[in-house]
């Protein structure tokens, strides 16, 4: 019977629905090499296996859940639904663990007249509609970012005019060009014009400083009740054993405490965050709740 046969027994193939380069991917090949030393089998690592990263989600969900198929899923996981984008949401899934947690970050130019947060907030207040923010597509993580914050602090989302992007990179060439006046993106993908003088980090959405922005404040601190991270982890198929499920979290959890893994993390500028199992689940139906909330205020919603 399948049940006694030895686990894993033969290789094992993860999805990335991200293209080959990019944090999840880099994350989730680092952590496969590790897996593969442990388990003793050959971890195979495949980028958009169905050509667009909601498809590939949907794939990595209706894989055969034998444990041999998993999934590197992200945070938009928890928006696909609610934007009509795909039939996918994190039900179909069992979670394995969280690996990254990247905060969002709120970045102006070096020479923005705004140096704290509430000189922001009170600019917005007295001129809704004025400024323009990007970081990535509409209803994206990072323009889900923005929606939070404004929402925290009593703001309608369309007080800030959101510019879409293909990503943080594109958006922070238009900061500097002018072309926007605001960047909501991770602490790793904003460090580096910062580290140049040509950008200024606001504040962190995390509840705890970050390693590179240690002096810079989060909202939490600042009595703003918003934090949201760009998230990656694993996840097999609904209805994957609860015996291989289990030995999958023990092996990760193993990994991620690797130091090279951590040294990973400390030279990629990433923020880890390690979540198992049902803490992890817990983690993404509170979530997934709160970006419907969201993206019915700001008008995104199909469902």
């Amino acid at each position: 019977m399948q049940a006694q046969e030895k686990y894993p027994s033969k290789p094992i193939t993860i999805y990335v629905p991200w293209s080959p380069g990019g944090g999840t991917d880099r994350a989730t090949r680092t952590i496969a090499s590790l897996l593969e030393k442990d388990l003793g089998v050959p971890i195979n690592v495949l980028n958009k296996v169905q050509g667009g990263s909601a498809a590939t989600f949907v794939a990595g969900a209706e894989a055969t859940p034998d444990g041999y198929t998993l999934t590197a899923i992200t945070i938009e996981l928890s928006a696909w639904k609610w934007l009509g984008v795909a039939d996918v949401t994190y039900e179909d899934y069992e979670p394995i663990a969280m690996l990254i947690c990247n905060p969002a970050t709120i970045t102006v130019r070096a020479d923005a007249p705004w140096n704290s947060v509430q000189e922001l907030v009170d600019y917005i207040k007295e001129h809704p509609g004025e400024l323009k923010a990007s970081g990535t597509v509409q209803g994206g993580v990072w323009d889900i970012a923005r929606i939070g914050f404004l929402k925290a602090v009593g703001l309608d989302p369309d007080a800030v005019i959101w510019v879409p992007s293909q990503g943080a990179s594109p958006a922070l060439q238009e900061l500097v060009s002018g072309g926007v006046d605001i960047v909501f993106a991770s602490t790793g993908e904003v460090l580096p014009l910062v580290q140049a003088g040509k950008a200024k980090t606001l504040a962190v959405m995390s509840d705890e400083r970050v390693p590179g922005f240690e002096n810079v404040p989060t909202l939490k601190e600042l009595g703003i009740d918003w934090s949201i991270c760009g998230w990656a982890g694993l996840a097999a198929p609904k209805g994957t054993p609860k015996d291989r499920v289990q030995l999958l979290i023990d092996a990760v959890d193993k990994a991620w405490h690797s130091q090279d893994f951590q040294d990973f993390l400390k030279n990629n500028a990433f923020v880890g965050k390690l979540l198992l199992g049902d803490e992890f689940k817990d983690y993404l139906a509170k979530e997934y709740q709160t970006f419907g909330d969201l993206l019915k205020s700001a008008g995104y919603a199909k469902t």
